[in-house]
Order: structure tokens, then C-alpha cells, then sequence
């Protein structure tokens, strides 16, 4: 490694490990090597999440100005109030958006973290810019293809940005500073926050105008579930059976999927109180595989026990299919 190389290393990473005013040890090969390591990982993430921002930046520039924007339509959250500020004020909405969230960024600095504020005020003023910079096209002028569709590039870019760890719309910020302190929940803020945007939409420019951006949140807010949660629903399976090796066996090679054993104890079932050893099966699939599951454990063990539930997003493990050896 370059002595330069090496430095930039020590600085950056290893030090960081270390508590202010401890020695500094010298650094062998292998805690340079771990060192480089961890450094490229941590690169190679920030260039992920700034892939993810300036996607979503675009997407939600898109939804804004070739929709909503230019047809007076307005969303939720402080990109509704942004918009709605606009439309009555007619102060040019790349201004509006800074200005609305710059509270939402402050307090996001002392709420969540400095490295996810700064990430927000990098997004925020990309979308401002976009905003201001980019000619997106007007697309359409149907009432309801602009609610839709503006809502789903909209909550689109919301949705990528927070995928790389950001935000270009603050509410959730306020929410999770909310809820914190409060019995609601991070939901039932952003619904009340919400309720007063449309509202104050109702009142000041028509009650059309708000039912349409109710339209609009609902398609962002549908949209930015879809790309949190994932793209593929996956369902976790329990299985309880006195036959859990042959069901094991069964969805190690015939179905191809991962599966995990737990020792567990058997306490109290159709049988009565029987307690003894036994080994308990956990398994992650899609939706469309748990009803050829379901059949193939039946067969084995009618009288096993399958306990499902809704995963929203997996990371590792293994949840795809294994090729088969040939």
C-alpha cells in the first residue's frame, strides 16, 4: 500500500475506532489491510445512496413540475405545503421547497444524525435545482391521470431518496420527532399533518383541488411502501412437526430454499402435555410459493403446525431458489 494510500487509511478509518485521547498503536498489515477494506465498503455505499438520491431527485422532479405543478394540483407533507404555497403565492417552488424543509432539516440534525442531515440538505437543494434547471415536459392535462401519475414519480423520488438514506420531503422528520415524545405513532402524525394540508387546500383554492391531492398522496404514499418494503413480499414460515427433519429435507431439495433449525421444546398440543425435544423449522418464500409449501408439509405431517407472517424487506440470507448441481 502507498504511503499516501496508507495515511488516508489510519485517518479516515482506523483513528475512528479509537476514543478521543487514546494512544495511537502502530498498525500492523492486516489492520491497514482491514482498514482499506471497510474504507472501499464505506465509498462504495456513499456512491450507492448518492445513485439512489439523484434518481429519486429527478423521479420527483418529474411528479412536480411535468404534473402536479404546472396543472395547480399539491401532494401532502412539505411538498404539499410547498406547492400549495405556489399556487397562492406565486413565489417559484424550487424556493418554496428549501424554505419549507430548512425547519425539517435542522431539526433532523439534532433528531437523527448529522450524516443523515447532511445527506437531506444535499437532496433537498438537487430537487430545488432540478426544479428550477430541468425542462421537464408538461405530459397531460387529464385531472386524474396527473393525480395518479404525478403522485407515483412523486413518491417514487421520496422513496429512492430515503433508500439512500435521505429525505426530500421533511414531514417525516417531524413525524419521527413526534412520536418520540408523544403516544402517536410515526403514521398518525404524518395522516394529522396531512389533514390539515388538505384542509387549508379545501378552504383557500376548492374542495375539488383537495380531493384530487388525496388521489396524489395516496399513489406517492402506496409508492414509497412499494420501494421500502420491496419489490418481492416475502412471507416467514414456523413449522412445528414431530417429522420437522423429513419437511427439512423436503424444502432444502425439493423446494430449493434456505431453511433454518431451532432447537426448541415441545409443550402443550393436540396430544396434551407431552414435553420432549424437538427441532422447529424456520423458512423465508415469496407469496406465490407458500401454497405449494403448505401441500408438500401436509403430505409429510398433516398435523404440523405452520406459523406465517408478512416480511417487508430481506437483506442476506438466503431467499432465492438454489441451482441444482448438475
Amino acid at each position: 500500500m502507498r504511503p499516501t494510500l496508507e495515511k488516508f487509511v489510519i485517518r479516515t478509518v482506523l483513528r475512528a475506532r479509537k476514543g478521543k485521547g487514546e494512544p495511537v498503536p502502530p498498525y500492523s498489515a492486516y489492520d491497514l489491510a482491514k482498514g482499506w477494506y471497510e474504507l472501499k465498503h464505506i465509498v462504495r455505499d456513499w456512491f450507492k445512496d448518492l445513485a439512489y438520491i439523484l434518481i429519486g431527485i429527478l423521479s420527483a422532479g418529474f411528479g412536480l413540475k411535468g404534473f402536479l405543478l404546472s396543472n395547480g394540483f399539491i401532494d401532502g407533507g412539505a411538498t404539499g405545503i410547498s406547492l400549495l404555497a405556489a399556487e397562492l403565492t406565486g413565489i417559484p417552488l424550487s424556493y418554496l421547497i428549501i424554505l419549507v424543509n430548512l425547519p425539517f432539516l435542522i431539526l433532523a440534525f439534532k433528531a437523527i444524525g448529522r450524516n443523515f442531515a447532511l445527506k437531506a440538505v444535499l437532496a433537498i437543494i438537487g430537487l430545488a435545482l432540478a426544479i428550477a434547471l430541468i425542462p421537464y415536459p408538461e405530459i397531460t392535462k387529464d385531472n386524474l391521470l396527473i393525480a395518479v401519475f404525478g403522485g407515483f414519480f412523486l413518491g417514487t423520488g421520496i422513496g429512492l431518496a430515503i433508500r439512500g438514506g435521505a429525505v426530500i420531503d421533511g414531514t417525516e422528520v417531524l413525524a419521527i420527532a413526534i412520536s418520540r415524545r408523544s403516544g402517536l405513532s410515526i403514521g398518525d402524525v404524518i395522516l394529522i399533518i396531512n389533514v390539515i394540508v388538505f384542509s387549508f387546500a379545501a378552504y383557500l383554492i376548492s374542495i375539488e383541488t383537495a380531493l384530487y391531492a388525496m388521489l396524489t398522496y395516496l399513489s406517492a404514499s402506496r409508492t414509497v411502501d412499494f420501494l421500502l418494503e420491496g419489490i418481492e413480499e416475502y412471507t416467514g414460515v414456523t413449522i412445528v412437526s414431530i417429522k420437522s427433519e423429513e419437511i427439512r429435507e423436503m424444502i432444502s431439495h425439493q423446494l430449493n430454499y434456505g431453511v433454518t433449525v431451532y432447537k426448541g421444546v415441545r409443550g402443550f398440543g393436540k396430544t396434551g402435555e407431552n414435553r420432549h425435544d424437538m427441532n422447529i423449522l424456520y423458512t423465508v418464500l415469496t407469496r406465490l410459493e407458500i401454497n405449494k409449501l403448505k401441500k408438500e408439509v401436509h403430505l409429510i405431517d398433516p398435523n404440523a403446525f405452520l406459523v406465517m407472517h408478512s416480511i417487508k424487506d430481506t437483506i442476506g440470507g438466503m431467499t432465492k431458489k438454489r441451482r441444482h448441481k448438475h
